[in-house]
């Protein structure tokens, strides 16, 4: 079995427009800026919990990697937009974007315990 690529691109899509939504909120607001990472990490884990919805898995190894694919590119895209404005450094990305897809991963995870189709599969 391979990952979902329409659910992961639709997962993606989402986090990603709420991670730019922050960064753009947050550009302009320290009081947002200032959850940053705790918003940044939640929209990853929405983009991860969004994947394995969409994509049905049942196994939880696919969950966990489509929900780190979708949460860490999100992620990404966000923590570079910031990079850009010039509202975080440039060495976030990596501990940034790994946090993200841990949080994505946590996110698929959740779903597919919470929704009780959890097999051992990988």
């Amino acid at each position: 079995m391979a990952v979902n690529a329409r659910a992961l691109q639709r997962a993606t899509i989402i986090g990603t427009v709420l991670q730019v939504l922050m960064v753009v909120a947050g550009h302009y607001s320290t009081s947002i800026a200032s959850l940053f990472a705790v918003g940044g990490m939640l929209f990853s884990l929405i983009a991860g919990h969004i994947y394995a919805h969409l994509a049905r898995e049942r196994g939880l190894g696919l969950a966990a990697l489509g929900g780190a694919i979708a949460g860490g590119l999100c992620g990404l895209i966000g923590i570079m937009l910031s990079v850009l404005l010039g509202d975080v450094p440039v060495s976030l990305l990596i501990f940034g974007t790994l946090s993200s897809a841990v949080t994505g991963a946590i996110g698929g995870l959740l779903w597919a315990v919470v929704k009780g189709k959890a097999k051992a599969e990988v």
